[in-house]
Order: C-alpha cells, then structure tokens, then sequence
C-alpha cells in the first residue's frame, strides 16, 4: 500500500476503514434509493478503487438494495459506510463517516430529478449551534456518557475502562 492514508469508521467504532489513495469523484446522490439509505436529504459519496480500500477493524454489513449495488455499514450503531456496484472495481465511502471530512467537498450533483424541492433553501435557514448554549446540563451529560468513537484511528474501542 502506499504512503497515503486518509482514514475513517462508523459511530461506534466496531468497523475502521482506510483509503490509501485520494478518493475521486466527490459528490452527493439525491437519489430516492441514496436519501433512504442514509436517512437524510441526499448522500455525500467519494470512492477509489477497492485495492485501495481496506477495513482496519470489523467488517461490512452488506445490503444489497438493488442487484446491481451493495451497501455496507455497521451493524452495530447502523453508520452507512460503503456504497459499490458489485461489477465496479471501484467502492465509494460516505463522507460523513471520514475522520476529517471537511478535506473532502463534494464537486457535482447526481440523481437531481430525486432532489427535494426545498433543498436549495436549507443553507438560508436560520441556525443556532448545538445545545450547550441552550441546555447546558443535557450537553454536558451527553458529553460525559459519549459512546461516539472519536475522530481517529484507536488500538482498541470501545477503550478499557
């Protein structure tokens, strides 16, 4: 393998993962099948290809959510992780799941005709950051019963106690 690493994992920590070259074609999938798969308005995909691909710890849940494609998470905590054409000899990793995935930022759009027809005004939407600022208690519990594996690769997780 060479050099490059660039690495990530579910929520709980159970399936690692590492791209041992920059991944290609960053973009989200609007389509139906994609918004379903990950829960959300569209999934933010990248890939390389599967020799440059390797699990570090666990291994792939597999969904097969149409003959043509395969989807792999983590059946522990259900983090969508992989999205392959079983024919392809490349694997996409979902974007969200990378430890620092602000180095990646999506350059196209597919599946448009599924985009949902708000989703261009979402940026405008007002914000507020998350709930420190508005239930102190509640982040500062979550904070100290967090189960979420940190943004890194571990020896070990979750860590002895």
């Amino acid at each position: 393998m060479t050099a490059f690493r660039l690495t990530g994992g579910c929520q709980c920590g159970a399936v690692r993962y590492c791209l041992h070259e920059p991944p290609a074609d960053p973009h989200i999938c609007h389509c139906r099948m994609c918004q379903k798969a990950f829960g959300s308005f569209f999934a933010p995909l990248t890939g390389v290809p599967l020799a440059s691909f390797e699990i570090t710890r666990g291994a792939l849940s597999i969904f097969r959510s149409s003959d043509q494609t395969e989807r792999g998470f983590c059946n522990k905590c259900g983090t969508p992780l992989t999205f392959h054409y079983v024919d392809s000899p490349r694997i996409a990793v979902s974007i969200g799941s990378l430890d620092q995935p602000a180095k990646i930022m999506p350059a196209t759009q597919y599946g448009i005709e599924g985009r949902l027809p708000y989703f261009a005004a979402l940026a405008v939407l007002p914000g507020d950051k998350t709930t420190e600022q508005e239930t102190p208690d509640l982040a500062a519990a979550i904070a100290r019963t967090n189960h979420q594996h940190p943004d890194h690769d571990t020896e070990a997780w979750p860590p002895a106690a």
